[in-house]
């Protein structure tokens, strides 16, 4: 593994894109997400980009990157669809020690943007090194199948009950009472509305309040011939929710 997967925090933070033509648009769409403090540099500057610092979204100076300027970012994105512009940007960032990245360029970047499944706050990172652009692609489609539009809902809800749910023991009986929220209660609430669902939480969390860790149990898997790919759906959440 020459990339190490990581989450960076970036909420109030400084982010610099050097560039602000349709390559840094690209990657503006996606720091738009965050809650980091976005400047950005660059001549000929495209509509969308004039369009963010208008709205006030984007700090924006229609000018090349200066040295100096990409101190204390939490890094850069090289963006300026021109090699040696690019690679100057690059040295800023460097001088500043600032890990950077230059776009469609792997071998000179110190850090890679993996393909994204974004549910807010949940979130899925896909990365193949370069080694197979098309194989993310794939990968990505394949899990955005799997996770409606309503997971990031559920998990922001979910998240700001968390005080409440602290009021369960540890273990057995917290993982359940979740287990209960993410694949039953929630969705079904969600049906009929947000404000439907901290209403069934609260309900949820009265009747295991109540409840005593239940005893430990044994479920035989049938595998078939051996091919995991075999399996039940079934059979993959009971080993999902195994204990051990």
């Amino acid at each position: 593994m020459k990339h190490f997967p990581l989450f960076m925090a970036v909420d109030g933070r400084r982010v610099v894109v050097s560039g602000a033509g349709e390559t840094a648009a690209a990657k503006l769409r996606l720091l738009l997400k965050t809650s980091a403090n976005i400047a950005v540099y660059g001549e000929d500057v495209c509509e969308d980009v004039q369009r963010w610092a208008d709205e006030g979204r984007i700090f924006l100076t229609p000018r090349a990157i200066a040295y100096g300027e990409a101190l204390c970012a939490a890094f850069v994105y090289c963006a300026n669809d021109d090699l040696e512009e690019d690679q100057r940007a690059a040295n800023i960032a460097r001088a500043c020690a600032a890990p950077f990245n230059i776009v469609d360029n792997l071998q000179e970047s110190q850090f890679i943007t993996p393909a994204l499944v974004d549910r807010d706050p949940v979130t899925v990172a896909i990365a193949t090194e370069g080694a197979a652009p098309v194989l993310a692609r794939q990968i990505k489609a394949n899990i955005e199948e799997q996770l409606p539009q309503s997971t990031g809902v559920l998990a922001r809800i979910g998240q700001a009950f968390r005080p409440k749910a602290d009021a369960l023991p540890m273990g057995r009986i917290r993982r359940d009472f979740w287990t209960r929220y993410y694949n039953d209660v929630g969705p079904r609430a969600l049906e009929q509305g947000e404000d439907t669902v901290e209403r069934a939480l609260d309900g949820l969390l009265s009747e295991f309040l109540g409840k005593t860790a239940r005893k430990g149990r044994v479920f035989l898997i049938g595998s078939g011939p051996g091919d995991p790919e075999l399996l039940t759906l079934k059979a993959r959440r009971l080993i999902h929710e195994a204990d051990v």
